[in-house]
């Protein structure tokens, strides 16, 4: 891969990115999927606080992960409806 300016087509440059919504809905789905799982763990093991904590935080992730795609979305249709992959 080589090293300097993005491929032809894409906004910004390497010092100002277009946009890390696309970073953030991977983070989000990542942060989801750990709070998720480590509160269903700690139900199971009687730490019901702690549980309610990280399924709150899920939640939290979930609700981003929704706005990312939103954001992605409105941002496709501005661009005049060019498709995008997930990690473009």
């Amino acid at each position: 891969m080589p090293i300097g300016s993005q491929p032809p087509g894409r906004r910004g440059t390497v010092d100002r990115p277009y946009s890390a919504l696309n970073l953030r809905l991977v983070l989000a789905s990542f942060g989801f999927v750990v709070c998720a799982v480590l509160a269903v763990v700690l139900w199971r093991t009687g730490w019901t606080v702690p549980a309610w904590l990280f399924a709150g935080w899920a939640l939290v992730a979930a609700v981003d992960a929704v706005v990312v795609q939103l954001r992605r979305r409105a941002r496709r249709r501005a661009e005049g409806g060019r498709h995008h992959s997930l990690f473009e």
